[in-house]
C-alpha cells in the first residue's frame, strides 16, 4: 500500500454501545429528502477544478481577522479618526483658515491637523498588520493534499478548495470542514478533540460510512469521485444535513462525519477527508463576527468634555461677538485712522451684523486652544508606550512557552483598570486538561496523605490567625490549646516530603497502598476490586515506549488517564488491548513477580452525560463474570444492593471531605454475575443494540439499566483537576480587587461545577441555584410557552430566595446550562437572568454554544453598564472576546483564533492578574490623570486670550506670538503630561498586589468622574484669571526698565506665557507621585527649552517683525519685575492645590495616599503586623476565591472548636459539683 500506512488491527466502534454504532442500512433509512434555500452546496470529491467557476465557486480558505484591507484602509480609519468631535473642530478650523477671517495662518491649522490624525492612522496601520501577520501564521500552515495519481502533496491551509482530498495525521488540527471518508481504524472511526470549538475536553468519536471504508491508502483515491449535496454553510456546530453520492448509490451524512476545522485529530494514526468548507463558510468561522472597533469609556467621557469645552468656546465667542458688534457700531466709525469699512468687510459700521458673523467664526478659531488637538496624539503615544511596557514585562513572560504578552491594540489600556466583570472560558484558560490521583476511599478506609491547596491554604492562615491577628478576641483556653489545636484539627494538611520523582498525573502518597503494602490491609480483597476496577473499567489504548518499556495511555478523558496512571504504580498495569480482551500485568499475589492477567471484555456501557457512569462485563481467568462500574456518587448510590452499602456512610462522608477540598470524585462499584442470568440479558441487549428504529438508544438505556443495578459499594476516587498554574491565587485576587466571574463553557454540568470547585468559584456550603429545562409531556399544547413559565418560575424563586437570606456569610452560586439560556436570553426574560445573576457570588454557565457566549456577554455588557472582559482560548470564544469591552486571548495554546479576534494575548490566566490590578490600575488612573491635566492647562492658556481680546475691545487681537501658541502644546507642555501617562504610579507593582482594593478606583472611577473633571477646569479657570489680571495689574501702568519705558504687548505677553509655562509644569511636578530622572528632564527642561528659545528667537530678525527682538537679553531678562512676577503668580496658581492636597491627605486620605505615608516612613518594613493588617483588610469582602474558602473552612472550624470548648466547659462544671 504505496504511501498509506498498516491499519490499525482493533475494531474500536465495537467498545461502544451509545457512541459510535452503525446500524445495518434499510431502505426506510434512506437519504435525506431535502431541497429549497439553505441546502443548495454541491461538492465534486477529488474533482477542485469543478469549483474554480460559478455557481459552484465557494470562497477560499484564507482567513482574516483584520480590521482593514488595502482597499478599505484610508476611508475607514479617516472615519475612525473624524468619530473624534474635536478632530471633526479642527478639520472646520482648517479649512476656515483658508479664508481672510482666520485669525492665523493656513499652515498653522493644517499641518497639526495632519499630524496628529496622520500618526493616530499609523498606528492603527501597524496594529492591523500585526494582526495580519498572525493571521498568516494560520493561512500557511501545510496540510497533506490529493494532487493527482494517488500522489499527496504539501500544500498551504490558505491554497485548499472545495472538493481537495485531505490527509490529515495525528495531532494536527483539520484545515477545513472535512467529510470523513475513512480512518487508520478498519471500522474507519477516529477521535477528535474539539476543545478549541466547545471547550469539551472528551474525545468524540466520529465514523465514517461504511462505503468508503476501502479508501484505505493514497492510492485508492487514484480514480475516486463522488458528489455532496449538503446544508449551506451556517454557525451550528452540532447539526449537519447531506447526502453522499457514490457508486451509483445515495447515503445519507450527519454530523458523525463532519470534522470541523479547528479541532484537532487524537489517538488516530491518519485520516482522510473530502473538503466541504472553507475560510469564512466553515462553521468555527461562521461563528465568529467581525472585529468591532471598540472604544474606552474614557475616550467617550472626553468626547463629552470636548461637548462642554466647545460649549464654552461658542459661549465666549459669542460674547466676542456681541461685544465686537457693540463697538464697530458705536465706536468704530470715531476711529476714522483705521480707514473702515475694508475690502473684506470684516470691519463695516455699515453692517455689524455681518461683521459680527465674521468676528464669531475669528473668534471660533482664536479660542481654539480651548480643545486641545494634541491631546489625542499625546494620548496616543501615550497608548504606545503603556502597549510597549505590558509586552516586555518580565512577570508576564511565560518561559515555558517563550510567550511575551502582547497588547494587540493599545485603545484599551485604561479600560483594563475598570472592569467590572470577567467572563471567562473554563477548557484551556482555567484548565490545562490534566488530572492528579491525589486519594482515595476504599472499604470505608480513607488513603492518602498528600494535602490539596485549599487545605494548605486553610492551615496557614488559621496558623496565622492563632499566632496574632485574632489572639484578642480568642478565649484563654482556645490559646492555651493552640498548640494541641493546630495537631489535632490540621493534622490532615501536614504532608511529608516526598521523596520519589514527581509522576504526570500521580500525586497519591500513602505506604499504605504503596509498594505491596495494601496486601497486609485487613480489606486487602476489597482494594484489589479497586485497583482491577481502576485497571479495566476504561476504553483507553495502551502505547508502549520503545525505549523505557513503560506504557503511555490514549484516553478519552483525563480521568481515565488518571485511573491508569494510579492503577500502574499500584502495581496494576494496563498493558494490552485485543479485539475481545484486556490485559493486566498485575504483582499480586506478589509484589515482585507481575503475572500477566486476561481479562474477557464481554459488554462495554460507555459512559454518556445523560448517564453519569460506566461500566464494563467481563470474564476473569477463573470463568467469573463480573460487572465494574465508576460514575457519579449519586448515581452510584441509588444503584446500590442493600447488601453492598455496607461502606455507604463512611465512603459519603469521605466523599464531603473531598469535597470540601476542591477534588472531583467518582464511587466505584461491582457486582458478580452468574452464567445463565448473563446469558439472558446479553441476548436482549444484542437484540437491541442491532435493532433499527428511532427509539434504539432509549431501549438500551433501559437494558442498561437493568444490569447496573443491585451494585457493592468498594469505594471511591479523589483527582485535583490540574489547572493552569497560579489560577486558584489569581481568581482569589481578582475576587479580592471586587471583580465578578463567570464561567462559560462547552463543557458539561459535572465537569464546569467542579472545576468551580477547583479554582473556588465554588466551595462547600454555597448554595447552587440551578435552573434547568423541564421535560415537557406529549400533552401540552405549547411546549415553548410552558418551559418558559417553568424557567421563569424558578428564576423568580430564586431571586425571592437571595432577598429573604439573612446569613451575611451565605453565597449563591447560579449554574444554568445551554438550553435553558437558550429561553432565557429572549427578550421578554433576560433582564429577569441578569437580575438574578448580579445576586450571586458565581455564575457557571455550561454546555453553551459560541454564539451564546457572546449573547451571555452582551446581556451583561449592556445590562449592567460596566466594563465587561471576555477571556479565552479557543476558536469558540471568538464570539465573546469581540463583544466584550475588552477581549483577552490565551496565546500559549497550539490554536490562534482567540488571539487573533483578541484586544489583549497572555500565556497564561494567572497573568491576567497582573495585566488588571497593575497595569490596569496604572493605566487607568495614568490617562485619568493626563487628561484631566491637559483640560486644565488648556483653559488657562486659552481664557487668558479671550480676557485680552475683551481687553483689546473685542479685536480679535492675541497677546501672543504665534510661534509662542505653536509650541505651547507641541514641545512646551507636552514632554511632561507624556512622561505623567507613562511613567506615573501612584503604588508600585508589589503593593498593588499586596492592595488588591486599589483596583476599585478604577470601576468606582474616582479619577474620571465629573466632580473631578470640573474641579481641575476650576483650577484652570482659577490659574487663567490669576495669570491674566496680576500680570495686567502689575505691569499695567508700571516703568520697568532702566530707561523708564512700559511694557508693550509683547512685553506683556511674553511674561503671561511664562507664567503659564512655570504654572502648569510646576502643576505637574505636584501632581505626580513617583519621580524618575525622565520626569526630572521633561518638566524642568521644558521650562529650560522655553528659556532657550525666547534667548534665540530674540536674536533672529523675524522678531523684528513682532516688535520681540532680544525680548529676553534685553528687554525681560534685566527686569527684576520680570521674574518677581514669574514667581508671584507661580506660586499663587499652585498655592489653592497644594491646600487642597494637604487637607485631603490630613483629614480624608484616600487608599493609596496611606500606603504612600506608610513606604515614605518604612512602616511597612518596621511594623510588619501593622502592614500585615493592612493588607487583610485591603481587599474587598467577597465570597469566591481561595480567600473565601479558607475563610469559610476558618469558620467551620472555630465553629467546632467552640462547641469542643462549651462542652469541656460543661463538662468541668459538672465535675466541680460533683
Amino acid at each position: 500500500m504505496a504511501g498509506g500506512r498498516i491499519r490499525a488491527r482493533i475494531r474500536r466502534s465495537h467498545l461502544y454501545t451509545f457512541a459510535c454504532y452503525r446500524s445495518p442500512t434499510t431502505q426506510e433509512d434512506g437519504p435525506h429528502d431535502f431541497q429549497g434555500p439553505g441546502f443548495s452546496r454541491i461538492v465534486y470529491c477529488n474533482q477542485p477544478q469543478m469549483h474554480e467557476q460559478k455557481p459552484l465557486k465557494y470562497c477560499t480558505n484564507y482567513i482574516s481577522t483584520t480590521k482593514y484591507n488595502v482597499i478599505t484602509f484610508l476611508p475607514k480609519a479617516i472615519f475612525e479618526q473624524f468619530r473624534r468631535v474635536a478632530n471633526l473642530y479642527f478639520l472646520l478650523a482648517a479649512v476656515l483658515s483658508l479664508t481672510p477671517v482666520s485669525p492665523f495662518s493656513p499652515v498653522s491649522m493644517i499641518a497639526p491637523l495632519v499630524f496628529v490624525v496622520g500618526l493616530s492612522m499609523a498606528k492603527e496601520a501597524l496594529e492591523d498588520w500585526r494582526r495580519f501577520i498572525q493571521d498568516m501564521k494560520v493561512n500557511l500552515r501545510k496540510a497533506n493534499v490529493h494532487k493527482k495519481d494517488g500522489v499527496f502533496a504539501l500544500k498551504p491551509w490558505m491554497k485548499l478548495h472545495v472538493g481537495d482530498i485531505v490527509k490529515v495525521e495525528k495531532d494536527k488540527f483539520f484545515p477545513a470542514d472535512l467529510l470523513l471518508l475513512s480512518s487508520s481504524y478498519e471500522d474507519g472511526i477516529c477521535y477528535v478533540e474539539t476543545m478549541n470549538l466547545d471547550g469539551e475536553t472528551n474525545l468524540k468519536v466520529k465514523r465514517s460510512l461504511e462505503t468508503t471504508l476501502p479508501l484505505e491508502d493514497d492510492q485508492t483515491f487514484k480514480d475516486f469521485s463522488a458528489t455532496i449535496r449538503c446544508e449551506d454553510p451556517n454557525p451550528n456546530l452540532y447539526t449537519f444535513v447531506g447526502n453522499f453520492e457514490f457508486d451509483r448509490q445515495v447515503f445519507p451524512l450527519d454530523p458523525s462525519q463532519i470534522l470541523l476545522r479547528d479541532s484537532k485529530l487524537r489517538n488516530t494514526a491518519f485520516v482522510y477527508g473530502v473538503v466541504i468548507f472553507t475560510g469564512h463558510d466553515s462553521k468555527v468561522m461562521q461563528n465568529a463576527t467581525k472585529s468591532p472597533s471598540k472604544r474606552s469609556r474614557i475616550e467617550k467621557q472626553m468626547d463629552r468634555i470636548i461637548y462642554v469645552l466647545f460649549s464654552l468656546l461658542v459661549f465666549i465667542s459669542f460674547i466676542s461677538s456681541v461685544g465686537f458688534i457693540a463697538k464697530t457700531k458705536r465706536d468704530l466709525p470715531k476711529w476714522w485712522y483705521l480707514q473702515v469699512p475694508d475690502e473684506d468687510s470684516l470691519y463695516n459700521p455699515g453692517r455689524p451684523l455681518t461683521s459680527g458673523f465674521y468676528h464669531l467664526v475669528t473668534a471660533l478659531i482664536l479660542y481654539g486652544y480651548l480643545i486641545p488637538i494634541s491631546l489625542y496624539v499625546s494620548i496616543e503615544v501615550v497608548k504606545v508606550l503603556q502597549a510597549l511596557f505590558i509586552n516586555r514585562d518580565i512577570h508576564m513572560y511565560d518561559e515555558e512557552t517563550g510567550t511575551p504578552a502582547q497588547a494587540r491594540t493599545s485603545n484599551l489600556n485604561e479600560e483594563l483598570g475598570q472592569v467590572d466583570t470577567i467572563l471567562s472560558d473554563k477548557t484551556g484558560t482555567l484548565t490545562c486538561n490534566q488530572m492528579d490521583f491525589l486519594k482515595c476511599s476504599i472499604a470505608g478506609t480513607p488513603y492518602g496523605m498528600r494535602s490539596s491547596e485549599v487545605e494548605l491554604a486553610a492551615a496557614k492562615q488559621m496558623a496565622l490567625d492563632i499566632d496574632g491577628q485574632s489572639q484578642a478576641s480568642t478565649p484563654q483556653s482556645w490559646r492555651k490549646s493552640s498548640g494541641a489545636f493546630s495537631e489535632v484539627e490540621l493534622e490532615t494538611v501536614i504532608s511529608s516530603k516526598d521523596e520519589r520523582p514527581a509522576i504526570k498525573g500521580f500525586s497519591f502518597e500513602d505506604v499504605h497502598l504503596m509498594n505491596g503494602n495494601w496486601l497486609k490491609e485487613p480489606n486487602a480483597d476489597n482494594v484489589l476490586l479497586f485497583f482491577r476496577i481502576l485497571s479495566i473499567c476504561h476504553t483507553a489504548i495502551p502505547e508502549e515506549n520503545e525505549e523505557t518499556g513503560s506504557y503511555t495511555y490514549e484516553a478519552e478523558s483525563p480521568d481515565e488517564g488518571a485511573f491508569l496512571i494510579a492503577a500502574r504504580e499500584f502495581g496494576f498495569e494496563f498493558c494490552k488491548r485485543t479485539q475481545s480482551s484486556i490485559f493486566v500485568r498485575e504483582r499480586y499475589p506478589s509484589f515482585q513477580e507481575p503475572i500477566e492477567r486476561e481479562y474477557k471484555v464481554l459488554n462495554l456501557l460507555d459512559f454518556t452525560s445523560k448517564r453519569k457512569r460506566m461500566s464494563v462485563i467481563v470474564r476473569d481467568e477463573n470463568g467469573q463474570i463480573l460487572l465494574l462500574c465508576k460514575g457519579a456518587d449519586s448515581i452510584i448510590f441509588d444503584r446500590l444492593a442493600r447488601n453492598g452499602r455496607t461502606y455507604e456512610e463512611a465512603t459519603t462522608k469521605h466523599l464531603n471531605e473531598y469535597g470540601e477540598t476542591g477534588l472531583r470524585t467518582l464511587a466505584l462499584a461491582y457486582k458478580k454475575l452468574d452464567e445463565a442470568k448473563y446469558s439472558a440479558w446479553n441476548e436482549e441487549f444484542m437484540r437491541a443494540k442491532t435493532s433499527i428504529g428511532g427509539d434504539r438508544e432509549g431501549m438500551l438505556e433501559r437494558i442498561s439499566d437493568m444490569m447496573e443495578k443491585d451494585l457493592i459499594l468498594v469505594g471511591a476516587t479523589a483527582v485535583e483537576d490540574k489547572l493552569q498554574n497560579g489560577v486558584p491565587q489569581c481568581i482569589d485576587k481578582l475576587a479580592q480587587a471586587g471583580l465578578k466571574i463567570w464561567v462559560l463553557t462547552g463543557d458539561k454540568m459535572e465537569t464546569a461545577i467542579n472545576i468551580g470547585y477547583a479554582c473556588s468559584l465554588l466551595r462547600q456550603g454555597m448554595k447552587h441555584i440551578c435552573i434547568t429545562t423541564m421535560n415537557t409531556d406529549a400533552i401540552v399544547e405549547d411546549p415553548n410557552k410552558a418551559i418558559k413559565e417553568n424557567i421563569l418560575m424558578q428564576i423568580t424563586n430564586a431571586t425571592q430566595m437571595i432577598k429573604l437570606e439573612k446569613d451575611p456569610h451565605a453565597a449563591f452560586a447560579l449554574i444554568i446550562d445551554g438550553k435553558t439560556l437558550t429561553y432565557t436570553l429572549e427578550d421578554d426574560m433576560k433582564l429577569h437572568f441578569l437580575n438574578l445573576a448580579v445576586g450571586c457570588a458565581s455564575v457557571i454557565c455550561c454546555r453553551v454554544s459560541p454564539k451564546q457566549k457572546a449573547l451571555v456577554t452582551r446581556l451583561v455588557k449592556e445590562g449592567t453598564g460596566k466594563t465587561t472582559l471576555a477571556i479565552g482560548d479557543g476558536a469558540n470564544d471568538v464570539g465573546m472576546i469581540q463583544e466584550a469591552d475588552i477581549g483577552v486571548g490565551i496565546s500559549g495554546c497550539e490554536g490562534m483564533q482567540a488571539v487573533m479576534a483578541s484586544d489583549f494575548a497572555i500565556a497564561q490566566f494567572q497573568f491576567l492578574e497582573r495585566l488588571l490590578v497593575v497595569h490596569g490600575h496604572w493605566c487607568y488612573k495614568r490617562i485619568a490623570q493626563m487628561i484631566c491635566y491637559f483640560f486644565y492647562k488648556n483653559i488657562a492658556f486659552g481664557l487668558t486670550i479671550f480676557y485680552f481680546e475683551a481687553f483689546a475691545g473685542f479685536s480679535g487681537q492675541s497677546v501672543y506670538v504665534d510661534w509662542y501658541m505653536l509650541l505651547f502644546n507641541v514641545v512646551l507642555t507636552s514632554l511632561p503630561v507624556i512622561s505623567l501617562g507613562v511613567f506615573e504610579q501612584d503604588v508600585d507593582s508589589e503593593v498593588c498586589l499586596q492592595f488588591p482594593a486599589l483596583y476599585q478606583q478604577g470601576p468606582k472611577n474616582l479619577f474620571f468622574d465629573w466632580y473631578r473633571i470640573f474641579g481641575w477646569m476650576g483650577n484652570g479657570l482659577y490659574t487663567s484669571l490669576i495669570i491674566f489680571f496680576l500680570n495686567i495689574i502689575i505691569f499695567y501702568d508700571q516703568a520697568f526698565r532702566p530707561g523708564g519705558q512700559t511694557a508693550d504687548m509683547t512685553a506683556v505677553g511674553t511674561t503671561m506665557f511664562t507664567c503659564i509655562i512655570w504654572a502648569v509644569n510646576t502643576q505637574i511636578a505636584l501632581t505626580m507621585s513617583h519621580f524618575t530622572w525622565i520626569q526630572h528632564l521633561f518638566v524642568w527642561g521644558s521650562v529650560v527649552f522655553w528659556y532657550l528659545f525666547l534667548f534665540v528667537y530674540g536674536e533672529l530678525t523675524y522678531a523684528l517683525d513682532v516688535n520681540a527682538f532680544r525680548v529676553l537679553s534685553e528687554i525681560l531678562g534685566p527686569a527684576p519685575i520680570y521674574w518677581s512676577t514669574t514667581l508671584l503668580v507661580t506660586v499663587a496658581c499652585n498655592l489653592p492645590y497644594l491646600a487642597h492636597i494637604s487637607f485631603q491627605r490630613s483629614f480624608n486620605p484616600l487608599d493609596h495616599h496611606v500606603i504612600q505615608e506608610i513606604k515614605y516612613y518604612k512602616k511597612d518594613i518596621e511594623d510588619r503586623h501593622m502592614w500585615r493588617n493592612k493588607r487583610s483588610k485591603a481587599r474587598q469582602k467577597t465570597k469566591i476565591g481561595f480567600s473565601a474558602r479558607v475563610d469559610a473552612k476558618i469558620r467551620q472550624l472555630k465553629g467546632r472548636l467552640q462547641k469542643k470548648y462549651s462542652s469541656m466547659s460543661s463538662n468541668g462544671a459538672v465535675a466541680q459539683q460533683t
